[in-house]
């Protein structure tokens, strides 16, 4: 069955019940454990059955099956640090759940190379109380509008486009008004090239080379990685 046939017997069957099978399965239950290939079984906004071998009732319980090799399935809410109650997938317990793509280079649908702005490629399905809010990395409700989907140009007029240069004059910076950044570092013209959005004092950096940073706009100053940089 393909993609978007599979969403439709989702969205149309609502009360059938749903099978996560085959994914690496990761409880956060330590009396449950984990599997490196289980099901979930999800009934409602509950979670069912979780281990292995519920696929062998598929047919007999009328499952939509939804194959998840080659893929995490986690609770959506889980605290890898917490000490108390977290987020787990254990019968009973609302069905909040994840399932996250494994990087294959391999697969063509895997990570791809180099940066891609909010391609939710990792987040294969999102359940929210049993029901499907996100499927193939997308929600299964309104889409997105392309201004929502990616961050606009700056205005010419922000405060913070321009030139800002370190004190020994080392590390400059010009955040240009079309969203992009040429960092120049010493005798290196053009050292890191790429692409920011401001949010207030924060203004956050992909670079062509494909990593993320950050920086803080503070007492007219910007402050990025280790530098203060002030406005030419």
């Amino acid at each position: 069955m393909h993609t978007s046939e599979l969403l439709d017997t989702i969205i149309k069957n609502s009360t059938r019940p749903l099978l996560l099978a085959g994914g690496t399965v990761i409880s956060m239950n330590a009396m449950l454990g984990d599997w490196e290939k289980a099901d979930v079984l999800i009934g409602g906004d509950t979670i069912v059955g979780v281990g292995p071998g519920l696929l062998t009732a598929a047919d007999d319980d009328g499952m939509i099956v939804i194959d998840c090799t080659g893929r995490l399935v986690l609770p959506a809410r889980a605290d890898f640090t917490a000490t108390g109650a977290t987020g787990t997938l254990t019968p009973g317990e609302r069905a909040d759940i994840a399932v996250i793509r494994i990087a294959d280079p391999a697969d063509p649908n895997g990570t791809p190379d180099g940066p891609v702005i909010a391609r939710a490629r990792h987040l294969d399905i999102l359940l929210d109380g049993g029901q499907v809010t996100h499927y193939d990395g997308r929600p299964t409700g309104p889409a997105r509008t392309t201004e929502e989907a990616e961050p606009s140009a700056v205005a010419a007029d922000h405060p913070y486009v321009g030139l800002w240069v370190d004190q020994a004059d080392f590390l400059r910076q010009n955040l240009l008004p079309d969203g992009r950044y040429d960092e120049a570092r010493g005798d290196r013209a053009s050292a890191y090239t790429g692409r920011y959005w401001i949010n207030g004092t924060r203004i956050d950096y992909l670079d062509d080379l494909g990593f993320w940073a950050y920086g803080e706009f503070q007492d007219g100053d910007l402050r990025h990685a280790g530098y203060r940089l002030t406005r030419r």
